[in-house]
């Protein structure tokens, strides 16, 4: 899939998800969150899929919504701001629900739905330079793209209080210590720090991931009991697939595993 707004390539099991609007800093209007809805299920459709990376052309990853398309629409701007939604929290909801971790390449700013996007990815990469920012508030706007659910689970509701309420930016040495990044990384140094971390995820057991990624995001949404029954479950089922079975022979032969990836 290529189209001019947004770009996704598939290769040796890495697919590469790229936001391509850097004369608008990526910025996400209704055709862009079409495209990403449209590039999320081509994802869901490929099974040989073992990594996304998802990036910004140019030199921001993602400005949030594109507030000069926004404001054509005049009394419309409900209406039209619904359906942009829509299809941005589809193609989102879809990307959730991979196997494949997502690795967020970040450089520049992500502010608005572009934080929405990092806050939703499963690792996040980011050059020293990077800012952040929740931005709605300035414009009398409420969060979308997750930003409101992921947030909280990210750096706790102190914090996620006080970048929503007050619009405080924040660099990447700041976000990376309150757990919106992973990793801060030299201006330079991003590409080569990306694929170190989405070759060594291409080698591994994609399903058991996916299963992990999934628990670890609704931490809070279930009660101990239940989140031990689920556990158990999905653990003696990852034991009985190829990767799991892999696995443990090439534990007890000492040598290194070889994941096809389900």
């Amino acid at each position: 899939m290529s189209t001019d707004a947004v770009t996704l390539s598939v290769a040796d099991g890495i697919a590469r998800l790229t936001l391509n609007r850097p004369e608008r800093m990526n910025t996400i209007d209704l055709g862009v969150a079409r495209l990403l809805g449209d590039a999320a299920l081509q994802l869901s459709r490929t099974p040989d899929v073992r990594v996304v990376v998802l990036s910004g052309a140019g030199k921001a990853f993602c400005g949030g919504g594109d507030l000069k398309s926004f404001a054509d629409f005049g009394e419309d701007l409900a209406g039209h701001l619904r359906e942009v939604t829509t299809h941005l929290h589809a193609a989102m909801t879809v990307l959730a629900r991979l196997d494949a971790p997502i690795v967020a390449a970040v450089r520049g700013s992500a502010a608005g739905a572009g934080l929405g996007l990092v806050c939703a990815a499963d690792l996040v990469i980011a050059t020293a330079s990077t800012k952040f920012a929740f931005a709605y508030s300035a414009l009398g706007f409420t969060p979308d793209g997750g930003t409101s659910w992921n947030l909280p689970r990210l750096v706790g509701l102190r914090k996620a209080q006080e970048l929503a309420l007050t619009n405080k930016v924040i660099d990447a040495t700041e976000a990376e210590r309150i757990g919106i990044v992973t990793t801060v990384v030299g201006d330079d140094d991003l590409d080569a720090s990306v694929e170190e971390v989405v070759t060594r995820l291409a080698t591994a057991p994609t399903h058991a991931l996916g299963v992990t990624k999934r628990l670890l995001r609704t931490t809070y949404d279930v009660s101990y009991e239940e989140r031990l029954a689920v556990e158990s479950a999905e653990l003696s089922h990852s034991a009985g697939t190829p990767d799991g079975r892999e696995g443990l022979a090439a534990f007890l032969e000492k040598r290194p595993p070889s994941f096809k990836g389900r």
